[in-house]
């Protein structure tokens, strides 16, 4: 009894030990953030006034990773869907979020993605194609759409950042996905009983559900282009996705992605998204 006892002591010494060490490696890793951000910042110009009021942060971090958000820059961003990386199987992806070599660190986490796990939602192309007609409403508006592409649990956009900061931006996607997803759960009935009428307590709980299918993971990853031949590259991923995921044969047969709408020089040709009354939306 002795003997378990002094085991049982050790233990909780060695946990609490543990607990310690990680708490001082995060204290640390968050100082060097902070050191690596303030010093990308001092090299870097200083944000206006005016970027400021528009809500720009220049170099910062959240967290894990240094960032960069000024007006002008091209943006690869992913974001995804809450259980995409599920608690379940944290320590699958959790030494992954430790790499500290960033690119390494993208690479390996949307190959996790790429793996399709969780409940992927966004198979459901009707979901599917609400994200990348928000993607496209906001078009030649806030931003300029290089390459999309929707994948199962997760999206990545390029885009070229106009005087929206992107965490705005990636809001008003998400919010512009909800608003669609719900209001689409009623686009079935007659236009006689839609005009005026609010949707019926069951058509308006299919609707609640819909919206919440599409948790998402509150934060996303974001690279800033430094050159054309990185946005080429950019490209090609993206567009690509679907097949590295053995999801098609080739990129223009995924139906939602930048890729059908390029022409025979390889250029974008984007129309804004239209109802189904052949109108476009607002």
């Amino acid at each position: 009894m002795d003997t378990i006892a002094t085991s049982s002591v050790t233990r909780r010494v060695g946990d609490r030990r543990s607990d310690e060490e990680m708490k001082m490696q995060a204290q640390s890793k968050r100082e060097y953030l902070r050191q690596l951000t303030g010093e990308k910042a001092r090299w870097s110009r200083p944000l206006t006034a005016e970027e400021r009021k528009l809500g720009f942060s220049g170099w910062h971090q959240r967290g894990y990773l240094p960032h960069c958000d000024f007006p002008g820059l091209t943006q690869f961003v992913t974001f995804r869907l809450a259980d995409s990386m599920p608690a379940t199987r944290r320590r699958e992806w959790e030494h992954l979020i430790k790499i500290e070599d960033s690119r390494k660190k993208r690479s390996e986490l949307e190959g996790y993605l790429d793996r399709g796990l969780g409940v992927c939602h966004l198979r459901d192309m009707k979901l599917a194609s609400t994200v990348e007609d928000a993607l496209r409403h906001f078009h030649g508006n806030r931003m300029e759409l290089l390459a999309w592409c929707v994948m199962p649990n997760h999206v990545h956009v390029l885009a070229r950042i106009w005087q929206t900061p992107l965490c705005k931006l990636v809001l008003s996607w998400k919010r512009y996905i909800a608003t669609s997803a719900g209001a689409s759960s009623t686009e079935r009935r007659p236009p006689a009983r839609r005009e005026g009428v609010k949707p019926s307590g069951a058509l308006a709980r299919r609707g609640a559900l819909l919206v919440q299918r599409l948790r998402w993971q509150r934060d996303y990853w974001d690279t800033f282009m430094r050159d054309e031949e990185q946005e080429r590259t950019a490209i090609r991923y993206i567009e690509n996705n679907p097949v590295k995921a053995h999801l098609c044969r080739s990129p223009e047969e995924w139906p939602c992605s930048s890729a059908r709408f390029r022409d025979k020089y390889r250029g974008l040709v984007i129309a804004r998204p239209c109802n189904n009354e052949g109108r476009h939306l607002a």
